[in-house]
């Protein structure tokens, strides 16, 4: 069974091959690219690690979420061109191609699948209720996590790469996934979809 997804509650009223319809996922799309690379603005470097605490995997997990598995990996393959274009929407304003093949390039291979995912997810309705938007959440961080990790390892080693990419980051992921988990199923209460 699908579910509706937030960001389907506020598509127009036709077919999706309608070119409005189109024009409103393209929108989204660009938008969601744009939201990502500002919450990377929000930054905090580590001095002994190569990955920075960001803001971008909350609103990556947020916009497969919102925007259901295909329009939100949408949004996150577009804010991954837009950096390798040369805009500058990586951490601290970073941009280029390196950003791809070095230290955190995995990080940024799990940010497309744990949009995907997660949008699956909350297509099946995985959004609705406390636990499973918890699941989701906790799912999408997983994917991020195992991806960036298994690359980190090569520039820091089996015996850093916990340390440096993913130890440091365990407080933050804890307060952006409960309080991801107790807002999502408070908006479909208060949009009063079920």
């Amino acid at each position: 069974m699908t579910y509706t997804t937030y960001a389907d509650v506020f598509r127009p009223g036709v077919s999706r091959n309608a070119p409005v319809a189109r024009v409103y996922d393209f929108v989204l799309i660009v938008t969601a690219s744009v939201f990502i690379a500002l919450c990377a603005q929000i930054a905090i470097p580590l001095p002994y690690s190569p990955v920075p605490i960001t803001g971008q995997t909350l609103a990556v997990l947020l916009t497969g979420i919102l925007l259901g598995s295909k329009r939100g990996s949408a949004a996150v393959v577009a804010y991954c061109a837009e950096g390798a274009a040369g805009l500058p929407v990586f951490a601290g304003g970073g941009f280029g191609i390196q950003h791809f093949i070095g230290p955190t390039g995995g990080y940024l291979a799990g940010f497309v699948l744990a949009a995907y995912i997660c949008g699956y997810l909350a297509e099946r309705g995985w959004d609705r209720t406390f636990i499973l938007t918890l699941l989701t959440l906790i799912t999408g961080k997983a994917i991020i996590y195992a991806c960036g990790l298994l690359w980190l390892v090569k520039w820091v080693g089996f015996n850093q790469v916990l340390i440096m990419g993913l130890y440091p980051f365990i407080p933050g992921m804890l307060i952006k996934i409960a309080l991801a988990t107790v807002l999502l199923p408070l908006g479909w209460k208060y949009l009063g979809v079920k």
